[in-house]
């Protein structure tokens, strides 16, 4: 209120007399219109309805500014909240294994286990570059408690836009998440790594990384027509460079320190290499080369010069150890239907040219012949007889692979995952189009199928099992270390099946796979699709991995991370080096806890049981008629397309109606998010659970949440869903003739969700076991409320203008702007609802 703006002192102070209105009226259950009709009656009455939507557009840019503050405020105040060497952390599990005399048992499993995170370009992130920087300098302005330097930067944010014009391109995406590399986990990563050299081998040198970023941005092709093997080549040229750019930058620091003969000379002759890299002046340098370069320098200072900034050079030749020259592993993705459809195409214009790679009558074989012939093909493909547009640009990304891979090295680009995979032949198609397309002699690719609906988890291991009876593919296999990705959606199978079918189908698929894995002596590492909300198997992530028992492979924990979740849980240094520390141990406690975490077989018949109720009660409420058009009609799920934060289409097909196979989760998840309704993290739960209570069998669903870490993690997961939810916001929906019944179906299942839980849990309120958490979510909703007061009152008078005989044009189009700019809020605010 003090910044030096008439707008915003005016602003300010009509806002929590806004607020306050909001609070009293959703008290009293009167709906949005009349709370916003009622707060201009009383304290604006002479402004004209022209001034009045001004104000509204007013409060919802103060609103978006309060958030990036309070954002700024929980940053800054982390190391605070979060014990940093508590339970989960690093140093906690080093005394623990210490004290049980267990260090070796650490050492020895530290070998081989890993966690990747890997970043994606889904949009569920508002913020431009230039407000996360100024989040960033605000953290440090807050910590400090430096008012002027903090008045300065909340000026510069009241002039900052929030939002962007033009979509941005799938490079844009790529260098705003490079951002974090550079910025956040360069550091991390390195500081964790240091620590587990220094405290858990003594100082000694570890072969294995350990941890490792993935990226999707310029690669995952999935529904983004724009992602191509141009910018695929441009994003792995972008990630080589900054990784070398922070390498020239500790390399400059060290050689003012390095002052030393024998040493001092060596360091300016990398300084001047790799600023030649990056001014794109000829370079000899490569990765070998620089590595040994600094282990000669630090052998040097050793034996001469009594190891003085050793752990400097140490440090930096650590990061080489985990970053390379590709900064982070570039994963390449596309549907399973698309592959078919540039395969055929492929394989009628060989037949076509008169090749002999593939059987005129290939088109008429079986689906296990057309496997067998593809396991064993041979023999390359001229991209000259390739016409369909849309087929070379397939063809040219798989080239596109191996020449990032001989330019920054295989790390860079080595996975591709084939999402929607259904068959083996989804999976064959593809290991034939890299043999025949780029890798003739070795095919240095891992390909991860990735399931997703409930059908597909199903089919799994069957999958699996053919793929590794395949003597052509089990070679491949084997010249991979025998180790097989295996991609899982959370999101998709929340979508398909509902929040506890969907993450009891993920867990049993686990099961299935590691079994047929094991049988074969392939070690199946899992990728989990996560998102940020627990409906896509965000949440407390860390826990789940806990909560895994020995009949599931998790030597790697491999998750993606995304928009929000990227921002809060690692965007900063402490965060991200604490919420990584918490993956290490939740992976590690695993295999070194004597906690037996297998479920008893009557437990398992009970989850069995839940998720099949629960699975019922939500296929039967999609199935309602009025499912599609309350999210067409009643949500802001039209608008998230309009809001330009991501390249990619907000849904996969062309057809002109909404049809929900074509949905996205994350506009899906995104939109119940939106209507405080949260549907995918709790329908069909209070069902199933409401089985048990009617038929006085409650104490047991009570064993299972005392008994079973899986279980207990998926509850409290539900219950930050069900925190998030607010329905007095949308009460006045329950009397609309058209949708009031459909309201009233959802209410009742939250009502029943709530009550059950709580009896299960025996909490008095939802979320009584995490208090930071709970009293974060209360502020976020709190500063939030008035945003989604306007956007309701927007969706409504949009609904009116549209009845009208004659309909206004201008002024449907001011509330849709009105809609789609209170998103921006909304999603921030919550950190975790898309």
């Amino acid at each position: 209120m003090t910044l030096p703006f008439d707008t915003i002192t005016k602003t300010g102070a009509l806002l929590p007399l806004f607020h306050e209105t909001c609070q009293k009226g959703f008290t009293h259950q009167e709906d949005p219109t009349t709370i916003v009709d009622s707060f201009f009656e009383k304290y604006q009455a002479r402004r004209s309805p022209e001034s009045q939507i001004n104000l509204l557009f007013r409060f919802i840019q103060y609103i978006e500014r309060q958030v990036v503050l309070f954002d700024a405020i929980e940053d800054a105040a982390f190391p605070v909240v979060n014990n940093m060497d508590g339970i989960g952390t690093l140093r906690n599990l080093k005394e623990t294994v210490t004290a049980e005399n267990k260090l070796e048992t650490l050492q020895k499993y530290l070998e081989e286990f890993k966690v990747r995170i890997v970043l994606t370009a889904h949009p569920t992130q508002f913020y431009p570059g230039s407000v996360l920087g100024i989040i960033t300098d605000l953290t440090e302005a807050i910590r400090e408690n430096d008012l002027l330097r903090i008045n300065d930067l909340l000026a510069q944010l009241g002039k900052t836009p929030f939002f962007k014009h033009e979509k941005p391109s799938p490079f844009d995406e790529a260098v705003s998440l490079i951002w974090y590399l550079e910025n956040v986990f360069y550091k991390s990563f390195g500081t964790i790594y240091d620590y587990i050299q220094q405290n858990i081998y003594d100082g000694k040198q570890i072969e294995n990384d350990i941890i490792n970023i993935g990226f999707w941005p310029g690669g995952d092709r999935d529904g983004n027509p724009f992602v191509t093997p141009e910018i695929t080549l441009k994003v792995a040229a972008r990630l080589r460079l900054s990784v070398i750019k922070s390498y020239y930058r500790n390399v400059r620091q060290l050689k003012r320190k390095l002052t030393f003969q024998g040493v001092e000379d060596r360091m300016g002759n990398l300084e001047r290499e790799l600023y030649n890299i990056i001014t794109n002046e000829p370079s000899d340098i490569t990765l070998p080369y620089f590595v040994s370069e600094l282990k000669a320098v630090k052998q040097v200072i050793i034996e001469k010069h009594q190891s003085l900034y050793l752990d400097e050079l140490n440090s930096l030749i650590n990061k080489t150890h985990l970053f390379g020259f590709h900064f982070a592993n570039l994963d390449i993705r596309q549907d399973s239907r698309k592959h078919d459809q540039f395969f055929n195409d492929m394989v009628d214009a060989l037949i076509k040219s008169g090749s002999e790679i593939f059987p005129k009558n290939y088109h008429d074989l079986s689906e296990k012949e057309q496997v067998n012939i593809l396991s064993k093909v041979k023999g390359e493909v001229d991209l000259t007889l390739i016409k369909d547009e849309e087929t070379l640009k397939a063809l040219n990304t798989m080239k596109a692979i191996k020449t990032i891979q001989e330019t920054n090295g295989e790390k860079a680009a080595n996975r591709y995952i084939i999402s929607n995979n259904q068959t083996t032949l989804n999976v064959m198609q593809l290991f034939a189009m890299l043999k025949l397309v780029a890798f003739h002699d070795k095919l240095t690719v891992d390909i991860g199928p990735l399931f997703e609906t409930i059908t597909d988890l199903e089919n799994a291991p069957a999958v699996m099992e053919e793929l590794y009876s395949n003597p052509e593919y089990a070679k491949h296999l084997k010249s991979r270390g025998n180790k097989q990705t295996i991609m899982l959606g959370f999101s998709d199978g929340t979508k398909d099946g509902g929040y506890l079918m969907a993450n009891w189908a993920i867990y049993k698929a686990k099961e299935n796979l590691t079994r047929v894995s094991r049988e074969h002596g392939v070690k199946v590492i899992f990728f989990d699709g996560r998102g940020g909300p627990p409906a896509r198997g965000g949440g407390k992530t860390h826990n789940f991995y806990a909560s895994l028992g020995p009949t599931i492979e998790d030597e790697e924990v491999q998750l993606t991370i995304q928009g929000q979740t990227i921002s809060s849980n690692f965007g900063t240094l402490e965060s991200s080096q604490y919420n990584l520390e918490q993956l290490i141990s939740s992976g590690i406690g695993n295999s070194l806890s004597t906690k037996d975490l297998s479920m008893s077989q009557e437990n398992r018949d009970v989850m069995t049981d839940l998720a099949g109720r629960s699975y019922e009660a939500y296929v039967n409420f999609k199935a309602h008629p009025k499912f599609i058009p309350y999210l067409e009609n009643m949500s802001t799920l039209k608008y998230y397309a309009k809001t330009n934060i991501g390249s990619r289409p907000s849904k996969r097909g062309k057809s002109e109606g909404l049809v929900f196979e074509d949905l996205r989760a994350i506009p899906f998840v995104g939109s119940w998010s939106q209507l405080k309704q949260n549907v995918p993290g709790f329908f069909g739960v209070g069902t199933a659970l409401k089985h048990y209570e009617d038929t006085n069998e409650f104490e047991k669903v009570q064993t299972l949440f005392k008994t079973s870490d899986f279980f207990k993690t998926l509850i409290e997961n539900s219950m930050m869903s069900l925190s998030k939810s607010f329905f007095g916001l949308t009460r006045y929906m329950a009397e609309d003739p058209e949708y009031g019944e459909f309201w009233n179906v959802i209410y009742k299942e939250y009502e029943t969700s709530k009550r059950l839980i709580l009896k299960l849990t025996g909490y008095k309120e939802l979320m009584q076991e995490e208090p930071s958490g709970k009293a974060s979510i209360a502020v976020r909703e709190s500063i939030v409320l008035p945003l989604l007061t306007i956007q309701q009152y927007a969706l409504k008078k949009i609904q009116e203008l549209e009845k009208a005989e004659v309909r206004d044009e201008e002024q449907i189009k001011i509330f849709e702007k009105m809609v789609t700019r209170s998103l921006f809020g909304n999603i921030n605010a919550s950190r975790n609802s898309a």
